[in-house]
């Protein structure tokens, strides 16, 4: 590397950044699935009775419950992921096998087509491909590498426990408060800390932090409400 070459400290330059990025983005996310679920299952119980067992019940089901479909969930996703990355790598390396005049000229062609001139297209797509012709066309065709294929286990593992520490919360302030502060210190906890999770996500991704804060709390509020509402009519109507 050039000694003249600089990184500008406040610029990520690591290619696994946005992977990082995406890790955290999603855990924001599960947690903020976890407040929101169990907070409404919670809410909707404690509307229809004040015994700590029901709620104790409900809460710990909604939160095993949801942990487990989240990792499910995830490890599909990302399962499927991994299968189509692996997919395009190996048709790509045999197409490097097969072809490799036919792959220099493709790649000095998306050089070109991004602004660089036919001579400098070609002359960076041979250097690159010198150095490493695999990597060289999954980043200029595909935008993927070898080293940053998703794991389906750890992103299972990942949003059970994002969506676990976002779910204790709620059950936590359904259950500690005397009986008839449960609702309005659920309602507040849970709010804070949806505004919270709302904040952390604009900043990691960069945008509005007031638009989805009020987002999260608005829907958050109305999920509670909701629930609550049922329970009680629920409770009062001798259905339950």
């Amino acid at each position: 590397m050039s000694e003249t070459f600089k990184q500008h400290s406040h610029e990520p330059h690591d290619s696994g950044i946005a992977a990082r990025l995406n890790w955290l983005r999603a855990g924001v996310l599960g947690a903020n699935d976890g407040i929101v679920s169990v907070a409404a299952t919670v809410v909707g119980v404690a509307g229809v009775t004040n015994s700590v067992t029901p709620i104790l019940v409900a809460g710990t089901a909604a939160v095993v419950g949801g942990a487990v479909s989240m990792a499910l969930g995830e490890y599909v996703s990302v399962s499927s992921q991994k299968d189509s990355q692996h997919a395009l790598i190996e048709k790509e390396r045999q197409e490097l096998l097969d072809d490799p005049e036919g792959e220099l000229e493709e790649l000095a062609g998306l050089y070109e087509a991004q602004g660089l001139s036919t001579t400098t297209a070609l002359t960076v797509a041979r250097e690159l491909t010198e150095h490493d012709a695999l990597r060289a066309h999954l980043s200029a065709e595909l935008n993927i590498s070898e080293e940053e294929v998703a794991s389906p286990w750890q992103a299972a593992v990942a949003s059970a426990i994002a969506f676990t520490v976002g779910a204790i919360l709620p059950l936590l302030a359904i259950l500690l408060p005397p009986a008839q502060a449960r609702i309005p210190v659920t309602f507040v906890a849970v709010l804070l800390a949806l505004a919270l999770t709302g904040s952390i996500s604009a900043r990691i991704g960069g945008s509005s932090k007031r638009k989805a804060t009020v987002r999260l709390v608005v829907g958050g509020a109305l999920a509670m409400a909701f629930t609550y509402g049922i329970g009680l009519l629920l409770g009062t109507s001798g259905i339950v």
